[in-house]
């Protein structure tokens, strides 16, 4: 079954239970545009010859790379991502927060409690009982405003330096993505002064910290990182056990390299890491362990400090607004104007990387602590220290603290440390080693021996400045640089396949063939059910069962039932492919199948978890074909309310594939006639009439349990999803559709759901340490206070308590004009960024069953049981089916064994997750580079003092907006208690005599012009449309 899955930011909390099953993604020539698709010909062509845009400058990052303008230190903003992951708050053991009451109920069957359906684990979970706990706003773009000492401002934020409101800097803007590094400086990385700081002096080429009168030379080589020694595996876990050490997987901000989040072991907060050599050569993605930093080191949240002091002290005057470095913008005072710097066309015409050689890239600390807070003599910090404030709450310090620490040891190398990148020459022009400078700004530099270079590299190097190639990093020591091997060239950036291979690589997909070995598993063909199947299984050929999927899938991995049993009652059945009976445990076909964990879903292709004579043929349940199933049955009301349910082995015959058109059409049209040819062939003797009444009877159920399962506390955040038509001919993307779930898809995501449900709390009965389950952690509890804010101050008061509560204050805000279904996108977005990532686990791993509740889902128990031939966790769960109805034995697996696989297929979803969306990224690039340059509506979502970002409700998708590239006369951002507000004043020319003010805030609506990057054919850009007057 194709499925559109994600887990984030955004994203859709919890999408990848609750839309898994409706097989959005398909693959479309473009022959097979249908009603959908766009006639991209038709689109309004911009004369871009009549004003030219200002070419994004860049500058050089910390590490000597190319980095576009600082003036988003901290990484993305609330509306574009740092990271990609989604997060969650705390709550008590009820599920709920204090205060909430009782939870609500939908489904009797399914809420019973873990605790009270078998004896607590005695298994310990891994990092329980640390109480640390501490919020951040998972560094996306929240700094906090710096205070005097490293940042030169003085306590309340204003910045100390002479020309704080005259020359402001201006520069190119950030860094858009993992692709824009393309033309970094050959040097290595920053070197940090200190552990516990940030990176000190700039190394080989550029300038030493800004207002050092020395200048390094270009061919002095770079220094040594201080870089500590790795803890041993003995010391490690004699500091886990201790509590003086946190374990947890690292992400590092893909917006600044410098900056990286580990999570508290509960959940609620983030630990930050600052600098790279706090990291310590972790990268993304592995597991850490890390030792919290000083308590004076610890981040202030500035802004709530400032609140809390205002509150505390009404005299003490904030200025004009609260200006926070939290929204990822450079730290200001509060009010930040500036002169746009008018960039010559001599400087635009230069190549990149030559307009920034000599601009100072050492980077300043990236927070404020504590300490420094202190030495200001806030009587809201002494009393965070523990001391005797006049004012103070030490109480408060969970709110307004972050904890920092840094990397002791790399606990599992998580991160394949494969990347794609360019190759380059030493500056010393070293015959025997050559830099490969990655694209993701997240990896290291590494030399590579010249020898697995081409031929020519060293006397021609600028032939191959536009090859991709690929490298792995085998060694890391004290060195800036890492060390490793060139495996081989990709092919000419930019363009469609080289990239998506390089990305299938660094996320470490298997994308090879099948090996012998594995193909040798597989049934001869053709291949008969066996006799012996048919003794134990019940027979369920002749009944009415069929599919509804996309009319383009080929993985069809679920069908469905319902007979009227004549008394207000009905037989309703999910039949799920058997997969499990082709995967004998251990065999190679098993490990190979285990080691993929997911198929991943590209936009021009699929790379499946199985061979495809399984998930296209032996396991998709095609029409006309007897197939082998697991089963579940209820007996339930027209209400849905469950009377009994059934699970067991069965054989079936789908009837007919119906598409999720077909199924709406009946849904839409309950009355009309429909005729035999109008759906692909029915056989078994029905006819289009069974089918349409079947269709219905499952629909008007859906609903009901649709509606309890919302009353009872579910939460969904729907967003805009593309679909493309890609020409047969170049591949490449020529239309595209706008993904709209309809109560078709609903109607199988609601039984899909229960059936998830249901054997949860089968086989968690049965084997309550062997369960694999599936929990999704609340969100972080600081970022949904700053949302709730946040959102107070727009004017828009939501009620963030728990899952119930936030679904009905989101619900408050729908409407059916533009504006309306704009602004419920931004809010969504905005809502998707506190959400944590849903996770597999075994239940013998976590001896709390509170822990196991899924947040978005409001159940307390979840497991994936009906996608098995695209997910191996799926497939866990079968063999522990079919074990707790004595169809086979028990698997031999212990617990440990079973949550280290449940944990690979955690990784291998995220990376499945982060390809799908890199993928979706490249075709829509390559589709604005066709058709554009074009307007579109847009909405902002997020604002900075330097940039903005606008989400395009059209094709729901989000970009930074750059005041670089305007042609502006000058500009100011504010905080205005808490919400920022950017006023642009756009410079008169010979089109526009007159200047024109704008004044830019969350949710105003603006026009954007959408453009291919000529640096790059697989990026785009938004540039802000002028407004004809002020506004």
């Amino acid at each position: 079954m194709a499925s559109s899955e994600s887990d984030q930011p955004e994203v859709i909390a919890d999408v990848e239970d609750v839309e898994e099953q409706l097989k959005s993604i398909s693959i479309r020539e473009s022959s097979k545009t249908g009603k959908n698709i766009q006639d991209v010909s038709g689109k309004s062509q911009l004369d871009t010859s009549a004003r030219s845009d200002v070419e994004r400058g860049v500058a050089p990052s910390p590490q000597g790379r190319s980095h576009q303008r600082r003036n988003n230190p901290r990484g993305s903003s609330r509306g574009g991502g740092g990271d990609s992951r989604s997060g969650g708050r705390g709550r008590n053991k009820s599920g709920h927060y204090p205060g909430d009451g009782p939870a609500p109920r939908w489904n009797e069957r399914y809420e019973q409690s873990p605790r009270s359906m078998s004896p607590r684990s005695s298994q310990g979970h891994k990092g329980e009982g640390n109480n640390l706990s501490g919020q951040h706003f998972q560094g996306k773009d929240y700094p906090s405003q710096q205070y005097q000492g490293h940042s030169g401002r003085d306590y309340h934020g204003r910045r100390n330096h002479p020309n704080q409101h005259a020359g402001a800097r201006t520069g190119p803007p950030p860094n858009e993505g993992h692709r824009g590094n393309r033309n970094r400086s050959d040097v290595g990385q920053g070197q940090s002064r200190s552990g516990n700081s940030s990176e000190g002096q700039q190394t080989s080429e550029g300038h030493q910290s800004h207002g050092q009168k020395d200048r390094r030379k270009w061919n002095k080589k770079p220094k040594q990182a201080k870089f500590e020694h790795h803890l041993s595996k003995e010391e490690v876990a004699d500091g886990l056990k201790r509590g003086t050490l946190i374990e947890g997987p690292i992400r590092v901000n893909q917006r600044n390299y410098s900056e990286a989040y580990v999570p508290l072991p509960d959940g609620t907060a983030d630990i930050y890491i600052s600098g790279l050599n706090n990291r310590n050569r972790a990268l993304n993605g592995d597991i850490v362990a890390v030792q919290l930093l000083d308590k004076q080191e610890w981040k202030v949240y500035v802004d709530d400090l400032q609140s809390k002091e205002a509150k505390v002290k009404p005299n003490r005057g904030q200025g004009e607004g609260d200006v926070a470095r939290d929204d990822g913008s450079d730290s200001g005072p509060d009010v930040v104007v500036e002169e746009v710097m008018q960039i010559s066309q001599e400087a635009k015409e230069k190549p990149q990387g030559e307009n920034h050689k000599h601009k100072h890239a050492t980077p300043r600390k990236m927070y404020t602590s504590l300490g420094e807070v202190m030495s200001q003599g806030s009587p809201q910090a002494r009393a965070l220290m523990g001391g005797a404030g006049d004012q103070g709450d030490a109480g408060d310090g969970d709110k307004l603290l972050q904890r920092t620490a840094k990397v002791v040891a790399v606990v599992e190398a998580k991160h394949s440390r494969v990347c794609s990148g360019h190759i380059k020459l030493m500056q010393d022009r070293n015959r025997d080693v050559a830099l490969f400078s990655p694209t993701d700004s997240r990896v290291p530099r590494i030399q590579v021996p010249m020898s697995e270079c081409p031929k020519d590299f060293f006397e021609r190097p600028d032939d191959h400045a536009k090859t991709l190639f690929i490298a792995r990093i085998t060694e890391w020591d004290n060195s800036m640089f890492a060390k490793g091997h060139l495996s081989r060239s990709l092919g000419e950036a930019g363009q469609i396949e080289p990239e998506t291979e390089a990305i299938l690589l660094e996320h470490n997909v298997e994308s090879d063939d099948f090996p012998e070995e594995v193909l040798t598993c597989l049934p001869t063909s053709p291949w008969v059910i066996p006799e012996s199947e048919f003794e134990y299984r019940q027979d369920l050929r002749r009944q009415c069962i069929f599919t509804i999927d996309p009319s383009t899938a080929r993985d069809l991995d679920d069908a469905m039932s319902i007979e009227d049993l004549g008394n207000g009652s009905y037989k309703v059945g999910v039949h799920i492919a058997d997969v499990s009976f082709f995967l004998d445990e251990g065999t190679p076909l098993d490990i190979k199948a285990a080691s993929r964990a997911t198929s991943v879903y590209l936009v021009q292709k699929v790379i499946p978890m199985l061979p495809r004579l399984l998930c296209e043929e032996l396991c998709s349940l095609n029409p006309d074909k007897d197939r082998l199933t697991f089963s579940v049955f209820w007996t339930m009301d027209a209400n849905g309310e469950i009377e009994d349910e059934w699970f067991g082995r069965t054989v079936i015959r789908s009837c007919v594939k119906c598409s999720y058109d077909h199924a709406q059409g009946f849904i839409e049209n309950p009355d009309r006639e429909w005729r035999q040819e109008e759906l692909p062939p029915i056989t078994n003797g029905f006819v289009v009439e069974d089918i349409r009444k079947r269709v219905l009877q499952l629909d008007k159920i859906a609903k009901c349990l649709r509606k309890k399962r919302f009353d009872s506390g579910a939460l969904r955040l729907d967003q805009v999803k593309l679909t493309f038509a890609l020409d047969k001919d170049t591949g490449m993307p020529n239309g595209y559709s706008v993904y709209e779930q309809r109560d078709s898809n609903r109607l199988i995501e609601e039984f899909m759901l229960l059936a998830n449900m249901a054997v949860a709390h089968k086989i968690y009965q049965s084997y309550p340490q062997k369960a694999v389950l599936r929990r999704h952690p609340p969100p972080q509890s600081k970022m949904v206070d700053d949302l709730k804010d946040l959102c107070e101050q727009l004017g828009l008061p939501v009620d963030l308590s728990n899952s119930l509560t936030w679904q009905q204050s989101l619900s408050n805000y729908q409407g059916t004009d533009e504006f309306s279904a704009a602004r419920m996108q931004v809010l969504v977005a905005l809502s998707s960024k506190p959400m944590q990532n849903a996770k597999y686990f075994c239940s013998g791993m976590i001896a709390d069953p509170e822990v196991y509740h899924h947040y978005a889902l409001n159940v307390p128990l979840y497991t994936h049981f009906t996608s098995p031939i695209r997910r191996y966790a799926d497939v866990l769960v079968h063999r522990l089916l079919a074990a707790s109805l004595a169809y086979c034995r028990e698997t031999s697996k212990d617990h440990r064994l079973l949550h280290k696989q449940a944990d690979h297929c955690n990784d291998k979803k995220y990376m499945a997750k982060r390809v799908q969306e890199m993928s979706s990224e490249m075709f829509f690039a390559a589709f604005v580079k066709e058709v554009g340059p074009f307007e579109e509506k847009a909405m902002v979502m997020g604002v900075m003092d330097h940039s903005f970002d606008v989400f395009i409700l059209k094709f729901g998708v989000s970009k930074r907006v750059y005041c670089d590239q305007l042609p502006l006369q000058s500009k100011s951002y504010i905080r205005d208690h808490k919400q920022p507000i950017l006023t642009l004043v756009w410079a008169a020319d010979d089109d526009y005599p007159q200047a024109a003010k704008q004044t830019l805030k969350i949710f105003t609506s603006v026009t954007i012009c959408m453009m291919g990057d000529n640096r790059d054919p697989l990026k785009w850009k938004a540039i802000l449309k002028r407004p004809t007057e002020s506004c």
